[in-house]
Protein backbone atom coordinates (compact mmCIF):
# COMPACT_ATOMS: atom_id res chain seq x y z
CA UNK A 1 0.00 0.00 0.00
CA UNK A 2 2.96 2.21 -0.15
CA UNK A 3 2.08 3.77 -3.71
CA UNK A 4 -1.53 4.39 -2.29
CA UNK A 5 -0.10 6.37 1.14
CA UNK A 6 2.64 8.05 -0.97
CA UNK A 7 -0.34 9.39 -2.84
CA UNK A 8 -2.70 10.43 0.51
CA UNK A 9 0.16 12.39 2.14
CA UNK A 10 0.78 14.08 -1.49
CA UNK A 11 -3.24 15.13 -1.02
CA UNK A 12 -3.19 16.37 2.45
CA UNK A 13 0.23 17.57 3.25
CA UNK A 14 0.37 19.00 -0.53
CA UNK A 15 -3.19 20.46 -0.05
CA UNK A 16 -2.72 22.15 2.93
CA UNK A 17 0.47 23.91 1.88
CA UNK A 18 -1.00 24.82 -1.63
CA UNK A 19 -4.10 26.21 -0.21
CA UNK A 20 -2.13 28.14 2.03
CA UNK A 21 -0.51 29.87 -1.08
CA UNK A 22 -3.69 30.18 -2.93
CA UNK A 23 -5.22 32.21 0.22
CA UNK A 24 -2.18 34.32 0.28
CA UNK A 25 -2.57 35.02 -3.44
CA UNK A 26 -6.21 36.35 -2.96
CA UNK A 27 -6.26 37.88 0.51
CA UNK A 28 -9.43 37.55 1.88
CA UNK A 29 -10.34 40.29 4.30
CA UNK A 30 -13.33 41.62 6.45
CA UNK A 31 -15.38 43.28 3.69
CA UNK A 32 -18.99 42.44 4.16
CA UNK A 33 -19.73 39.46 2.25
CA UNK A 34 -22.87 38.85 -0.46
CA UNK A 35 -24.81 36.48 2.18
CA UNK A 36 -25.65 39.92 4.10
CA UNK A 37 -25.05 42.56 1.68
CA UNK A 38 -27.43 41.18 -0.94
CA UNK A 39 -29.91 39.08 1.89
CA UNK A 40 -32.64 37.74 0.38
CA UNK A 41 -33.78 34.20 2.30
CA UNK A 42 -33.90 32.38 -0.93
CA UNK A 43 -30.50 32.53 -3.02
CA UNK A 44 -28.90 34.96 -0.53
CA UNK A 45 -28.42 33.20 2.79
CA UNK A 46 -25.74 33.16 5.59
CA UNK A 47 -24.65 29.91 6.80
CA UNK A 48 -22.55 28.71 9.33
CA UNK A 49 -18.55 27.28 7.49
CA UNK A 50 -19.65 23.59 8.74
CA UNK A 51 -22.88 24.10 6.39
CA UNK A 52 -21.31 25.14 3.35
CA UNK A 53 -18.93 23.06 3.65
CA UNK A 54 -20.90 19.84 3.62
CA UNK A 55 -23.12 21.61 1.20
CA UNK A 56 -20.47 22.08 -1.21
CA UNK A 57 -18.69 18.96 -1.04
CA UNK A 58 -22.24 17.39 -1.49
CA UNK A 59 -22.77 19.98 -4.18
CA UNK A 60 -19.71 18.91 -6.30
CA UNK A 61 -19.44 15.17 -5.32
CA UNK A 62 -21.74 13.35 -7.37
CA UNK A 63 -20.54 9.61 -9.08
CA UNK A 64 -17.75 10.85 -10.83
CA UNK A 65 -15.52 10.75 -7.60
CA UNK A 66 -16.96 6.91 -7.50
CA UNK A 67 -17.27 5.53 -11.40
CA UNK A 68 -14.41 7.49 -12.66
CA UNK A 69 -11.73 6.11 -10.28
CA UNK A 70 -13.68 2.92 -10.84
CA UNK A 71 -13.13 3.26 -14.25
CA UNK A 72 -9.62 4.80 -14.17
CA UNK A 73 -7.51 2.92 -11.77
CA UNK A 74 -7.53 0.37 -14.76
CA UNK A 75 -4.64 2.57 -16.15
CA UNK A 76 -2.85 1.18 -12.96
CA UNK A 77 -1.41 2.62 -9.43
CA UNK A 78 -0.07 5.84 -11.53
CA UNK A 79 -3.84 6.62 -10.35
CA UNK A 80 -2.84 6.71 -6.80
CA UNK A 81 -0.56 9.40 -7.74
CA UNK A 82 -2.28 11.48 -10.77
CA UNK A 83 -5.11 11.89 -8.53
CA UNK A 84 -3.59 13.97 -5.67
CA UNK A 85 -1.12 15.93 -7.41
CA UNK A 86 -3.94 17.04 -10.01
CA UNK A 87 -6.47 17.44 -7.71
CA UNK A 88 -3.99 19.77 -5.14
CA UNK A 89 -2.54 22.37 -8.24
CA UNK A 90 -5.55 21.87 -10.20
CA UNK A 91 -9.08 21.19 -9.35
CA UNK A 92 -8.43 22.47 -5.76
CA UNK A 93 -7.14 25.62 -6.76
CA UNK A 94 -9.82 25.98 -10.22
CA UNK A 95 -12.68 25.69 -6.86
CA UNK A 96 -10.98 28.13 -4.53
CA UNK A 97 -10.41 30.99 -6.69
CA UNK A 98 -14.03 30.37 -8.63
CA UNK A 99 -15.68 30.13 -5.36
CA UNK A 100 -13.71 33.42 -4.31
CA UNK A 101 -13.69 35.62 -6.87
CA UNK A 102 -17.37 35.41 -7.19
CA UNK A 103 -17.83 36.05 -3.57
CA UNK A 104 -16.13 39.22 -3.83
CA UNK A 105 -17.71 40.14 -7.57
CA UNK A 106 -21.11 40.58 -5.40
CA UNK A 107 -22.28 36.72 -5.31
CA UNK A 108 -21.71 36.88 -9.49
CA UNK A 109 -22.78 33.22 -11.15
CA UNK A 110 -20.28 31.92 -13.56
CA UNK A 111 -21.52 33.46 -16.83
CA UNK A 112 -21.28 36.65 -14.93
CA UNK A 113 -17.70 36.08 -13.90
CA UNK A 114 -16.39 34.75 -17.53
CA UNK A 115 -18.08 37.95 -19.10
CA UNK A 116 -16.55 40.37 -16.71
CA UNK A 117 -12.91 38.92 -17.00
CA UNK A 118 -13.05 37.81 -21.26
CA UNK A 119 -15.52 39.73 -23.31
CA UNK A 120 -19.23 39.34 -24.68
CA UNK A 121 -18.31 36.50 -27.78
CA UNK A 122 -16.70 34.42 -24.66
CA UNK A 123 -19.69 34.66 -22.48
CA UNK A 124 -22.14 34.12 -24.92
CA UNK A 125 -20.38 30.55 -25.76
CA UNK A 126 -20.06 29.86 -21.95
CA UNK A 127 -23.48 30.70 -21.68
CA UNK A 128 -24.89 28.24 -23.96
CA UNK A 129 -21.95 25.46 -23.35
CA UNK A 130 -23.29 25.62 -19.27
CA UNK A 131 -26.30 25.62 -20.05
CA UNK A 132 -26.08 22.07 -21.79
CA UNK A 133 -23.63 20.84 -19.50
CA UNK A 134 -26.01 21.59 -16.61
CA UNK A 135 -28.98 19.75 -18.19
CA UNK A 136 -26.64 16.87 -18.75
CA UNK A 137 -25.74 16.72 -15.14
CA UNK A 138 -29.21 16.75 -14.43
CA UNK A 139 -30.12 14.15 -16.04
CA UNK A 140 -26.89 11.77 -15.53
CA UNK A 141 -27.67 12.71 -11.84
CA UNK A 142 -31.03 11.27 -12.30
CA UNK A 143 -30.04 8.23 -14.21
CA UNK A 144 -27.59 6.94 -12.02
CA UNK A 145 -28.53 6.99 -8.53
CA UNK A 146 -32.32 5.60 -10.19
CA UNK A 147 -30.28 2.94 -11.18
CA UNK A 148 -28.57 1.69 -8.21
CA UNK A 149 -31.33 2.22 -5.84
CA UNK A 150 -33.11 -0.21 -7.97
CA UNK A 151 -31.03 -2.75 -8.87
CA UNK A 152 -28.73 -2.25 -6.26
CA UNK A 153 -31.14 -1.87 -3.34
CA UNK A 154 -34.41 -2.99 -3.99
CA UNK A 155 -33.10 -5.94 -6.73
CA UNK A 156 -35.63 -4.70 -9.32
CA UNK A 157 -35.01 -4.92 -13.40
CA UNK A 158 -33.91 -1.41 -13.93
CA UNK A 159 -35.28 -1.97 -17.68
CA UNK A 160 -36.91 1.11 -19.15
CA UNK A 161 -40.22 -0.94 -19.37
CA UNK A 162 -40.36 -2.09 -15.86
CA UNK A 163 -42.67 0.54 -13.61
CA UNK A 164 -40.36 0.55 -10.81
CA UNK A 165 -37.54 2.14 -12.88
CA UNK A 166 -39.98 5.43 -13.45
CA UNK A 167 -41.44 5.46 -10.03
CA UNK A 168 -37.63 5.73 -8.69
CA UNK A 169 -36.85 8.29 -11.12
CA UNK A 170 -40.34 10.46 -10.57
CA UNK A 171 -38.92 10.60 -6.47
CA UNK A 172 -35.83 11.97 -7.23
CA UNK A 173 -37.19 14.27 -10.29
CA UNK A 174 -39.77 15.79 -7.79
CA UNK A 175 -37.22 16.34 -5.09
CA UNK A 176 -35.25 17.79 -7.63
CA UNK A 177 -38.06 20.13 -7.87
CA UNK A 178 -38.46 20.95 -4.60
CA UNK A 179 -34.75 21.80 -3.82
CA UNK A 180 -34.41 23.92 -6.72
CA UNK A 181 -37.20 26.03 -6.35
CA UNK A 182 -37.33 26.40 -2.48
CA UNK A 183 -34.74 28.86 -0.76
CA UNK A 184 -31.97 27.05 -0.13
CA UNK A 185 -31.63 27.21 3.36
CA UNK A 186 -35.26 25.68 3.89
CA UNK A 187 -34.16 22.23 1.86
CA UNK A 188 -31.02 21.82 1.06
CA UNK A 189 -29.62 23.60 3.95
CA UNK A 190 -31.63 21.24 6.34
CA UNK A 191 -30.88 17.80 4.65
CA UNK A 192 -27.51 18.04 3.68
CA UNK A 193 -26.15 17.35 7.10
CA UNK A 194 -28.22 14.35 7.26
CA UNK A 195 -26.71 13.35 3.56
CA UNK A 196 -23.08 14.52 4.71
CA UNK A 197 -23.01 12.05 7.64
CA UNK A 198 -24.12 9.02 5.79
CA UNK A 199 -21.37 10.28 2.73
CA UNK A 200 -18.60 10.18 4.91
CA UNK A 201 -20.10 7.04 6.75
CA UNK A 202 -19.32 5.42 3.07
CA UNK A 203 -16.01 6.90 2.45
CA UNK A 204 -14.05 6.47 5.75
CA UNK A 205 -15.96 2.72 5.73
CA UNK A 206 -14.01 1.67 2.26
CA UNK A 207 -10.77 3.45 3.61
CA UNK A 208 -10.69 1.69 6.90
CA UNK A 209 -11.85 -1.53 5.18
CA UNK A 210 -8.78 -1.11 2.87
CA UNK A 211 -6.37 -1.23 5.68
CA UNK A 212 -8.69 -3.49 8.37
CA UNK A 213 -9.28 -6.37 5.26
CA UNK A 214 -5.53 -6.04 4.27
CA UNK A 215 -6.94 -5.44 0.70
CA UNK A 216 -3.88 -6.15 -1.83
CA UNK A 217 -2.84 -3.23 -4.03
CA UNK A 218 -0.22 -3.31 -6.77
CA UNK A 219 2.99 -0.55 -6.43
CA UNK A 220 3.94 1.66 -8.91
CA UNK A 221 7.59 -0.34 -9.17
CA UNK A 222 6.02 -3.74 -8.62
CA UNK A 223 4.58 -6.14 -11.03
CA UNK A 224 1.32 -4.62 -13.20
CA UNK A 225 -0.09 -7.85 -14.21
CA UNK A 226 -2.27 -9.09 -11.44
CA UNK A 227 -3.86 -13.15 -11.91
CA UNK A 228 -5.58 -14.54 -9.46
CA UNK A 229 -7.47 -17.72 -10.30
CA UNK A 230 -6.18 -17.88 -13.33
CA UNK A 231 -8.12 -14.60 -14.38
CA UNK A 232 -6.26 -11.14 -14.34
CA UNK A 233 -5.67 -7.72 -15.72
CA UNK A 234 -2.31 -6.39 -17.02
CA UNK A 235 -2.32 -3.14 -16.21
CA UNK A 236 0.66 -1.82 -17.95
CA UNK A 237 -1.09 -3.47 -21.08
CA UNK A 238 -4.03 -1.30 -20.67
CA UNK A 239 -1.62 1.13 -19.75
CA UNK A 240 0.20 1.48 -23.29
CA UNK A 241 -2.67 0.97 -25.29
CA UNK A 242 -4.94 3.62 -23.37
CA UNK A 243 -3.29 6.82 -23.99
CA UNK A 244 -3.48 7.57 -20.82
CA UNK A 245 -3.51 11.58 -21.58
CA UNK A 246 -5.94 12.14 -22.61
CA UNK A 247 -8.11 8.78 -21.61
CA UNK A 248 -7.62 8.67 -17.84
CA UNK A 249 -8.27 12.43 -17.34
CA UNK A 250 -11.36 12.29 -18.96
CA UNK A 251 -12.32 9.54 -17.20
CA UNK A 252 -11.60 10.69 -13.85
CA UNK A 253 -12.64 14.16 -13.56
CA UNK A 254 -14.25 14.45 -10.54
CA UNK A 255 -11.72 13.82 -7.59
CA UNK A 256 -8.92 16.22 -9.81
CA UNK A 257 -10.30 18.73 -12.00
CA UNK A 258 -14.11 19.48 -12.90
CA UNK A 259 -15.30 22.50 -14.57
CA UNK A 260 -19.02 21.71 -13.05
CA UNK A 261 -17.77 22.62 -9.44
CA UNK A 262 -17.33 26.15 -10.37
CA UNK A 263 -20.87 26.25 -10.58
CA UNK A 264 -21.31 25.17 -7.04
CA UNK A 265 -19.11 27.18 -5.52
CA UNK A 266 -20.86 30.25 -7.35
CA UNK A 267 -23.96 29.27 -5.47
CA UNK A 268 -22.11 28.92 -1.87
CA UNK A 269 -20.53 32.60 -2.58
CA UNK A 270 -24.15 33.97 -1.87
CA UNK A 271 -24.37 31.85 1.05
CA UNK A 272 -20.68 32.25 2.99
CA UNK A 273 -20.42 34.97 6.31
CA UNK A 274 -16.66 35.74 5.56
CA UNK A 275 -14.34 35.75 2.60
CA UNK A 276 -11.87 34.00 5.59
CA UNK A 277 -14.38 30.69 5.02
CA UNK A 278 -13.30 30.36 2.02
CA UNK A 279 -10.36 28.05 2.13
CA UNK A 280 -12.06 25.42 4.20
CA UNK A 281 -15.24 25.83 1.90
CA UNK A 282 -13.86 25.78 -1.39
CA UNK A 283 -10.25 24.32 -1.05
CA UNK A 284 -10.33 21.69 1.60
CA UNK A 285 -13.96 19.97 0.49
CA UNK A 286 -11.66 19.31 -3.51
CA UNK A 287 -8.90 18.31 -1.48
CA UNK A 288 -11.98 15.61 0.74
CA UNK A 289 -13.38 14.50 -3.12
CA UNK A 290 -10.08 13.69 -3.99
CA UNK A 291 -9.53 11.05 -1.22
CA UNK A 292 -12.99 10.05 -2.27
CA UNK A 293 -11.50 9.39 -5.23
CA UNK A 294 -8.65 7.62 -3.72
CA UNK A 295 -10.24 5.34 -1.77
CA UNK A 296 -12.79 4.32 -4.26
CA UNK A 297 -9.56 3.91 -6.79
CA UNK A 298 -7.94 1.55 -4.34
CA UNK A 299 -11.13 -0.61 -3.73
CA UNK A 300 -11.71 -1.14 -7.32
CA UNK A 301 -7.92 -2.20 -7.68
CA UNK A 302 -8.40 -4.11 -4.33
CA UNK A 303 -11.67 -6.14 -5.92
CA UNK A 304 -9.42 -7.28 -9.09
CA UNK A 305 -6.86 -8.23 -7.30
CA UNK A 306 -9.00 -10.71 -4.92
CA UNK A 307 -10.57 -11.81 -8.47
CA UNK A 308 -14.42 -12.84 -8.53
CA UNK A 309 -13.75 -16.42 -7.16
CA UNK A 310 -13.25 -14.53 -3.94
CA UNK A 311 -15.70 -11.87 -3.84
CA UNK A 312 -14.02 -9.28 -5.75
CA UNK A 313 -14.20 -8.62 -10.27
CA UNK A 314 -11.94 -9.49 -12.85
CA UNK A 315 -11.51 -8.08 -16.40
CA UNK A 316 -11.75 -9.76 -19.54
CA UNK A 317 -12.36 -8.10 -22.98
CA UNK A 318 -15.66 -8.18 -25.00
CA UNK A 319 -15.50 -7.55 -28.54
CA UNK A 320 -11.48 -6.24 -27.65
CA UNK A 321 -12.71 -3.65 -24.81
CA UNK A 322 -11.87 -4.67 -21.41
CA UNK A 323 -15.06 -4.99 -19.20
CA UNK A 324 -15.92 -5.81 -15.46
CA UNK A 325 -16.81 -9.47 -14.24
CA UNK A 326 -18.13 -10.59 -11.32
CA UNK A 327 -20.40 -13.76 -9.53
CA UNK A 328 -23.82 -13.33 -10.07
CA UNK A 329 -25.73 -16.40 -8.94
CA UNK A 330 -22.57 -18.66 -9.50
CA UNK A 331 -21.95 -17.68 -12.54
CA UNK A 332 -18.90 -15.30 -14.03
CA UNK A 333 -21.18 -12.46 -15.38
CA UNK A 334 -20.38 -9.44 -17.06
CA UNK A 335 -21.27 -6.33 -14.44
CA UNK A 336 -21.10 -2.75 -14.97
CA UNK A 337 -18.85 -0.09 -12.96
CA UNK A 338 -21.59 0.77 -11.33
CA UNK A 339 -22.02 -2.76 -10.27
CA UNK A 340 -18.66 -3.14 -8.72
CA UNK A 341 -19.43 -0.43 -6.48
CA UNK A 342 -21.90 -2.47 -5.10
CA UNK A 343 -19.27 -5.46 -5.12
CA UNK A 344 -17.11 -3.40 -3.12
CA UNK A 345 -19.05 -1.57 -0.67
CA UNK A 346 -20.66 -5.40 0.12
CA UNK A 347 -17.10 -7.19 0.26
CA UNK A 348 -15.61 -4.57 2.35
CA UNK A 349 -18.47 -3.61 4.82
CA UNK A 350 -20.45 -6.40 4.77
CA UNK A 351 -24.67 -6.58 3.90
CA UNK A 352 -25.62 -4.29 6.58
CA UNK A 353 -22.56 -1.83 6.16
CA UNK A 354 -22.46 -2.49 2.86
CA UNK A 355 -25.92 -1.16 2.11
CA UNK A 356 -25.64 2.02 4.14
CA UNK A 357 -22.58 2.88 2.13
CA UNK A 358 -24.51 2.15 -1.15
CA UNK A 359 -26.97 4.81 -0.32
CA UNK A 360 -24.28 6.88 0.20
CA UNK A 361 -23.16 6.59 -3.28
CA UNK A 362 -26.97 7.18 -4.12
CA UNK A 363 -26.85 10.28 -1.99
CA UNK A 364 -24.11 11.78 -4.17
CA UNK A 365 -25.46 12.49 -7.72
CA UNK A 366 -28.69 13.67 -5.68
CA UNK A 367 -26.98 15.84 -3.67
CA UNK A 368 -24.94 17.45 -7.28
CA UNK A 369 -28.25 16.72 -9.65
CA UNK A 370 -29.95 19.34 -7.50
CA UNK A 371 -27.91 21.95 -7.39
CA UNK A 372 -27.06 21.75 -10.55
CA UNK A 373 -30.15 22.44 -11.66
CA UNK A 374 -30.35 25.28 -9.25
CA UNK A 375 -27.18 26.88 -10.68
CA UNK A 376 -29.17 26.57 -14.42
CA UNK A 377 -32.23 27.96 -12.81
CA UNK A 378 -30.36 30.90 -11.49
CA UNK A 379 -27.96 30.94 -14.74
CA UNK A 380 -30.89 31.52 -16.99
CA UNK A 381 -32.63 34.38 -14.66
CA UNK A 382 -28.94 36.04 -14.43
CA UNK A 383 -28.59 35.87 -18.29
CA UNK A 384 -32.32 36.92 -19.44
CA UNK A 385 -32.80 39.49 -16.08
CA UNK A 386 -35.37 37.57 -15.02
CA UNK A 387 -36.86 38.23 -11.19
CA UNK A 388 -37.20 34.81 -9.18
CA UNK A 389 -38.58 36.64 -5.93
CA UNK A 390 -41.74 34.13 -5.84
CA UNK A 391 -42.15 30.59 -6.05
CA UNK A 392 -44.54 31.21 -9.01
CA UNK A 393 -41.52 32.61 -10.94
CA UNK A 394 -39.20 30.25 -9.81
CA UNK A 395 -41.35 27.11 -10.53
CA UNK A 396 -42.35 28.86 -14.25
CA UNK A 397 -38.75 29.12 -15.22
CA UNK A 398 -37.99 25.84 -13.89
CA UNK A 399 -40.91 23.97 -15.74
CA UNK A 400 -39.31 24.21 -19.33
CA UNK A 401 -35.48 23.23 -17.63
CA UNK A 402 -37.21 20.43 -16.16
CA UNK A 403 -39.09 19.17 -19.49
CA UNK A 404 -36.12 18.91 -21.32
CA UNK A 405 -34.02 16.69 -18.25
CA UNK A 406 -37.27 14.39 -18.59
CA UNK A 407 -36.67 14.50 -22.75
CA UNK A 408 -33.21 13.61 -21.95
CA UNK A 409 -33.73 10.57 -19.83
CA UNK A 410 -36.20 8.93 -21.21
CA UNK A 411 -34.12 9.03 -24.68
CA UNK A 412 -31.05 7.77 -22.81
CA UNK A 413 -32.90 4.82 -20.96
CA UNK A 414 -34.51 3.51 -23.93
CA UNK A 415 -31.50 4.08 -26.10
CA UNK A 416 -29.14 1.00 -25.88
CA UNK A 417 -26.35 3.02 -25.95
CA UNK A 418 -28.21 6.21 -25.38
CA UNK A 419 -26.66 6.30 -21.72
CA UNK A 420 -22.88 5.56 -22.64
CA UNK A 421 -23.07 8.21 -25.15
CA UNK A 422 -24.85 10.59 -22.57
CA UNK A 423 -21.93 9.82 -20.00
CA UNK A 424 -19.14 10.62 -22.40
CA UNK A 425 -20.50 14.45 -23.74
CA UNK A 426 -20.84 15.07 -20.39
CA UNK A 427 -17.13 14.05 -18.89
CA UNK A 428 -15.60 15.77 -21.62
CA UNK A 429 -18.18 19.05 -21.28
CA UNK A 430 -16.93 18.82 -17.70
CA UNK A 431 -13.78 18.75 -18.34
CA UNK A 432 -14.05 21.65 -21.41
CA UNK A 433 -15.93 23.91 -19.67
CA UNK A 434 -12.86 24.25 -16.45
CA UNK A 435 -10.79 26.13 -19.26
CA UNK A 436 -13.17 29.05 -19.12
CA UNK A 437 -12.90 29.33 -15.82
CA UNK A 438 -9.27 28.86 -15.52
CA UNK A 439 -9.06 31.52 -17.90
CA UNK A 440 -11.44 34.07 -16.00
CA UNK A 441 -8.98 33.36 -13.04
CA UNK A 442 -5.90 33.98 -14.91
CA UNK A 443 -7.18 37.53 -15.74
CA UNK A 444 -8.18 38.67 -12.55
CA UNK A 445 -4.73 37.99 -11.17
CA UNK A 446 -4.10 39.97 -14.08
CA UNK A 447 -6.21 42.94 -13.08
CA UNK A 448 -5.80 42.45 -9.55
CA UNK A 449 -2.19 43.32 -9.86
CA UNK A 450 -0.95 39.54 -9.29
CA UNK A 451 0.20 38.76 -12.85
CA UNK A 452 3.43 36.85 -11.01
CA UNK A 453 1.15 34.75 -9.89
CA UNK A 454 -0.77 33.51 -13.14
CA UNK A 455 1.15 30.44 -13.89
CA UNK A 456 -1.28 29.06 -10.85
CA UNK A 457 -4.02 28.92 -13.47
CA UNK A 458 -2.49 28.00 -16.64
CA UNK A 459 -0.86 24.77 -15.41
CA UNK A 460 -3.66 23.37 -15.26
CA UNK A 461 -5.20 25.73 -18.62
CA UNK A 462 -2.67 24.35 -20.16
CA UNK A 463 -3.21 20.62 -19.35
CA UNK A 464 -6.38 20.20 -19.83
CA UNK A 465 -6.77 22.72 -22.69
CA UNK A 466 -4.31 19.79 -24.55
CA UNK A 467 -6.29 16.85 -22.60
CA UNK A 468 -9.66 18.07 -23.77
CA UNK A 469 -8.93 19.21 -27.65
CA UNK A 470 -6.98 15.83 -28.31
CA UNK A 471 -9.73 13.89 -26.86
CA UNK A 472 -12.86 15.16 -28.81
CA UNK A 473 -10.44 15.25 -32.09
CA UNK A 474 -9.70 11.40 -31.56
CA UNK A 475 -13.23 10.10 -30.06
CA UNK A 476 -15.49 8.62 -32.40
CA UNK A 477 -18.07 11.28 -30.56
CA UNK A 478 -16.04 13.81 -31.84
CA UNK A 479 -13.91 14.06 -34.90
CA UNK A 480 -12.23 10.65 -34.84
CA UNK A 481 -8.93 11.61 -36.30
CA UNK A 482 -6.10 9.68 -35.39
CA UNK A 483 -4.08 10.19 -32.36
CA UNK A 484 -1.10 11.54 -34.25
CA UNK A 485 -3.44 14.00 -35.75
CA UNK A 486 -4.99 14.89 -32.47
CA UNK A 487 -2.20 15.34 -30.92
CA UNK A 488 -0.55 17.99 -33.01
CA UNK A 489 -3.95 19.58 -33.33
CA UNK A 490 -4.86 19.88 -29.85
CA UNK A 491 -0.79 21.40 -29.07
CA UNK A 492 -1.48 24.03 -31.68
CA UNK A 493 -5.10 24.75 -29.83
CA UNK A 494 -3.23 24.47 -26.13
CA UNK A 495 -0.28 27.46 -27.55
CA UNK A 496 -3.13 29.51 -28.92
CA UNK A 497 -5.20 29.63 -25.70
CA UNK A 498 -2.68 30.21 -23.70
CA UNK A 499 -1.60 33.55 -25.84
CA UNK A 500 -5.28 34.66 -25.55
CA UNK A 501 -5.34 34.06 -21.65
CA UNK A 502 -2.34 36.39 -21.45
CA UNK A 503 -3.28 38.83 -24.26
CA UNK A 504 -6.96 39.15 -22.29
CA UNK A 505 -5.27 39.26 -18.92
CA UNK A 506 -3.12 42.41 -20.09
CA UNK A 507 -6.11 44.16 -21.80
CA UNK A 508 -8.52 43.44 -18.92
CA UNK A 509 -5.39 45.26 -16.36
CA UNK A 510 -5.49 47.90 -18.74
CA UNK A 511 -9.04 48.77 -19.04
CA UNK A 512 -9.13 48.74 -15.15
CA UNK A 513 -5.90 50.97 -14.93
CA UNK A 514 -7.56 53.26 -17.47
CA UNK A 515 -11.28 53.18 -15.50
Amino acid sequence: MITFIIGLVILFVGGALYGKLCETVFGPDDRETPAYAKQDGVDYVPMKTWRNSLINLLNIAGTGPILGPIQGILFGPIAFLAIPIGNVIGGSMHDYFSGMICTRDGGTQMPDFVKNYTNKAVFWLYDVFICLLLLLVGAVFIYTPGDIATTQIFGWSGAPTDPTTWIVYAIIFVYYLIATVFPIDKIIGRIYPIFGMILVFSAVGIFIAIFARSYPLTELWGSWNTAVNGAGFDYASYFSAGHFIPIFFVTVACGILSGFHSTQTALISRTIESEKEGRMTFYNMMVVEGFIAMCWAAGAMAMINLGAANGGVTMQQVDGVWSFFGMVNGELTKISATSVVGVLCKNALGPVGGIIALIGVIVLPITSGDTALRALRLTLSDTFHLKQDSNAKRIGLAIPVFALVAVILVWAKFDANGFNILWRYFAWSNQMISLFALAGIGAWMCVNKKAKFVWMPLIPAAFYAFVTSSFILNAKIGFHLPWPAAYGVAAAFTIVYLVVILMNGKKKAGERAAA
